[in-house]
């Protein structure tokens, strides 16, 4: 059985691997200009996307690439700064303060060479004027513990920010602007991808306020006063300005799709956009498996139930967190031990919540080696403490930096 476990591993690493950005920037690179090219790079993917421009442009290149604390490099060309990530902290505040600054520089000749990927929201943090870098993070916080979805986190934060939506293209003023993103969120609008520092924002302080107000988060008096008055004038973003998505959890998902085929799996692909709060999520994925092991209905057996996007968790708890490992949990209770089935949930950073684990994987006997240790599996997902548990089976996935991330991997594995 062994082997099924390593069949999710592969099929985990072949998701990853489609997502590696160096080719995919190499493809989408601008037309030089008259002027100078100032890279601005940010995000899990950061260095590798800026080590594919290094390699692949010929004249004077300048710029800097945010990364988190612990990401090793090899840039040449490029500074490097390292801030923290998943919770933003004063190195965030110094990485946005730095890029603001370097934008500025840009005249209309210029090309600025935005590199974006998930994760950039943390990495480059600055508020706006009379809230504080304590108040902004601790209500970013409360928003990633309520359960909203990443396009409601990231509405909040460009509402408080002064360099999300759009700002920092703003700060470049009239320069050529060519940003490419890769997209770890559902539909991939590269307005939500990193919040979007270079590309306009639709959102305004009303959607925010409706959204804390939605979720009953409580919200500083700083905060309260700015999202209350007028919105600002945000003027025109540069008309030179050009997006690419190039590369998205669909292309990673196509890959492990024609991967499992070529091992003889039936392919029931759920999707990419899949939301919700992530034990929710579980239930119907359980549904889903326990009716197609004991029918062979929507698919026939051996069958891949696969699924990509992002789920939520509302903390309710104390424990250790991670989105992938609560819906893991929340699986295998739902599965009531199914003597058919094997399953793996990961995000594709290598990171889920708070721990530097990708996700963990289950099988026929997990719960039944919890209880044999004495562990209550419910107590644990009660807690919202899944990586506790999984710690102490022996079934974490552990990756380190993949140095991509195209969001969260789903797989069930139906014999």
């Amino acid at each position: 059985m062994s082997g099924d476990r390593e069949i999710l591993q592969k099929l985990f690493a072949v998701a990853v691997d489609a997502a590696n950005p160096v080719m995919a920037v190499a493809r989408n690179l601008p037309a030089p200009p008259r002027g100078r090219t100032v890279v601005i790079a940010a995000g899990k993917a950061a260095i590798p996307m800026a080590a594919a421009v290094e390699a692949n442009w010929q004249g004077q290149l300048e710029g800097l690439v945010i990364a988190p604390h612990g990401y090793d490099h090899d840039l040449s060309r490029l500074e490097i700064m390292h801030a923290s990530h998943p919770v933003p902290d004063q190195s965030s505040l110094v990485a946005a303060d730095r890029a603001l600054a370097l934008a500025a520089t840009l005249g209309p000749d210029d090309l600025l060479i935005a590199l974006i990927s998930g994760g950039a929201s943390a990495l480059m943090s600055k508020p706006v004027p009379g809230i504080s870098i304590a108040e902004k993070f601790a209500l970013v916080k409360a928003v990633l513990g309520c359960g909203a979805n990443i396009a409601e986190l990231n509405c909040v934060r460009k509402q408080i920010s002064a360099i999300k939506g759009g700002r920092l293209a703003r700060a470049a003023g009239c320069a050529r602007i060519h940003t490419l993103a890769l997209s770890d969120v559902p539909g991939d609008d590269p307005a939500i991808i990193g919040s979007g520092p270079t590309v306009a924002d639709p959102t305004r302080k009303a959607d925010a306020r409706a959204i804390l107000e939605r979720y009953r988060v409580p919200v500083p008096a700083a905060v309260r006063d700015w999202l209350s008055s007028p919105d600002e004038d945000r003027g025109i973003l540069s008309p030179l300005l050009e997006t690419r998505v190039i590369v998205s959890p669909h292309q990673s998902f196509a890959a492990v799709r024609r991967e499992a085929a070529a091992m003889g799996l039936n392919v029931l692909y759920l999707g990419d956009r899949i939301e919700g709060e992530a034990r929710d999520v579980a239930k119907v994925h359980a549904a889903i498996a326990l009716e197609i092991a004991a029918r062979g209905e929507p698919a026939r057996k051996p069958c891949l139930l696969l699924s990509g996007g992002e789920t939520s968790v509302t903390v309710r708890g104390r424990g250790r967190g991670g989105r992938n490992v609560e819906f893991l949990l929340a699986l295998a209770i739902a599965l009531s031990g199914s003597q058919s089935m094997h399953a793996l949930a990961a995000d594709t950073d290598g990171i889920d919540g708070m721990e530097p684990i990708a996700g963990a994987w289950i099988g026929p006997d997990s719960l039944d080696r919890a209880r044999a240790l004495g562990l209550d599996p419910m107590s644990f997902l009660a807690n919202n403490d899944a990586h506790s548990l999984f710690e102490r089976l022996g079934k974490q996935l552990v990756t380190g930096p993949t140095h991509t991330n195209v969001n969260d991997f789903r797989a069930i594995l139906i014999r």
